[in-house]
């Protein structure tokens, strides 16, 4: 009898086990699903304001992460008001979605500069910095490339990966998604990530 329970005990923790696993690799999304890729984590960086933010202090808000630089005169802006109007579509679901700006530029993106740029695109989006060697950190953990081009008069331009990441209320990268994807297409994958 006792084999018979145990038996029964192990089949019931395997099958919930199971569910729980299918129901982790169930995502409907328009961008690309990443579940179960190794890719992303922690960081521990600096906010617009001069906090030391990490993953943990947004546990329970699905993120949309992006990296950029506040001097890029297109791709940054334009996912920023895309992420901007994703919030409205959002509606009363907003305050379950955080908006992470991480620079690829620390040298000039300060917090101060952060400060003026961030809020700009959405009061609660949250913009980080810190040491080069933070900054490269982060990028590499999440599989960021950013390179300088040198201008005239010798300032710079950053080319960097254009993407941004949707991780899930547990802080797990579960969606990529391209530059360029609509804002019905990113409310729907975010929509899929707080079911």
């Amino acid at each position: 009898m006792r084999f018979f329970f145990r038996l029964l005990l192990l089949i019931t923790l395997i099958g919930l086990v199971s569910c729980q696993r299918a129901d982790l690799l169930k995502l409907d999304v328009k961008g690309s699903d990443l579940t179960g890729v190794d890719i992303g984590g922690d960081f521990a960086l600096t906010d617009q304001h001069g906090a030391t933010r990490g993953l943990q202090d947004f546990h329970g808000k699905v993120v949309a992460l992006f990296f950029g630089y506040t001097h890029c005169p297109d791709i940054c802006p334009t996912t920023l008001l895309e992420y901007s109007a994703v919030t409205k579509e959002l509606g009363n679901q907003a305050d379950k979605l955080q908006v992470v700006f991480i620079t690829v530029d620390p040298e000039r993106d300060t917090r101060q500069v952060l400060a003026q740029y961030v809020p700009y695109f959405g009061s609660g989006f949250i913009g980080l910095t810190g040491g080069t060697d933070a900054i490269a950190s982060v990028m590499k953990s999440y599989k960021v490339v950013a390179q300088r081009v040198p201008l005239e008069g010798g300032n710079y331009s950053v080319d960097h990966s254009a993407g941004s990441y949707l991780l899930d209320r547990d802080g797990k990268v579960r969606v990529y998604e391209p530059y360029g994807t609509p804002v019905a297409s990113l409310t729907h994958d975010i929509r899929q990530l707080l079911r």
